[in-house]
């Protein structure tokens, strides 16, 4: 996972997104939002799962993602499921939307973040995992574990 950079506060992560695709390439965008979808984000009413990035007339469109109704909103609060504009450059765009379009790869989204008081999405360029690639993380992880648990155990001695 990237780390936060200085001036960027990370408000939330697709950790599933790890586990389902294989990275292989990274782009940050910006996202287009009403001020009460501003509001609820800072609040931590948002929800990754199951969203995705679709390429529509020339646009990407970030698509399943849910942005809580405003606390302190009132009768003009937003939609919570409406598809949201990614705001890229025209060439980062086209060049995005090929890869998706020519190879049967994925934009899934990775993180949420505020840059500079603008909300950014971070998006990878992915291909979906099969089942025994899922195992083979599973089980490396947990070789992981039971790695710097010896080492935690052989330090107490």
């Amino acid at each position: 996972m990237a780390k936060a950079e200085p001036g960027e506060r990370v408000l939330a992560t697709n950790r599933k997104a790890y586990f389902h695709y294989e990275v292989l390439e990274r782009a940050e965008a910006g996202l287009a939002l009403v001020g009460t979808e501003v509001k609820s984000i800072r609040e931590g009413g948002l929800n990754f799962s199951d969203s995705y990035v679709d390429f529509r007339g020339g646009e990407l469109v970030l698509v399943g993602c849910r942005i809580a109704p405003y606390s302190h909103g009132n009768l003009l609060n937003h939609a919570p499921e409406r598809d949201r504009k990614l705001l890229l450059h025209k060439r980062e765009i086209l060049k995005l939307g090929g890869k998706v379009t020519e190879r049967g790869l994925t934009l899934v989204p990775l993180r949420l973040y505020f840059k500079n008081g603008r909300a950014k999405v971070e998006l990878a360029l992915a291909r979906g995992k099969r089942r025994f690639d899922k195992r083979e993380t599973i089980r490396r992880r947990e070789e992981e574990r039971e790695v710097a648990r010896a080492l935690r155990s052989r330090g107490r001695e």
